[in-house]
């Protein structure tokens, strides 16, 4: 619950590397992320949650990557789900 989506797709240029760091910077603040924000990556399998752990490290956050993600998480059914638009 709160999760904010940020597709990988847009932390590359149309070469397919990384955006500049004061873009991808912008990128993730436009998100919710600022320097106060604690940030934690997961997506269906690992692979672009690993993408997006690099984009934010250079864009000078830390984030946490779970490396188990979404596949793991929902195989819990005690674990909290949100669905739908999030405040």
């Amino acid at each position: 619950p709160g999760a904010r989506n940020a597709p990988t797709a847009l932390n590359t240029d149309s070469d397919g590397r990384f955006l500049h760091d004061y873009a991808l910077r912008e990128r993730f603040e436009a998100a919710g992320v600022d320097s106060d924000t604690e940030v934690g990556v997961y997506c269906g399998s690992g692979v672009s949650a690993a993408h997006a752990a690099l984009a934010l490290t250079l864009a000078g956050y830390e984030p946490a990557l779970y490396v188990g993600s979404w596949s793991q998480w929902s195989n819990h059914p005690d674990r909290p789900v949100a669905t739908g638009a999030q405040p």
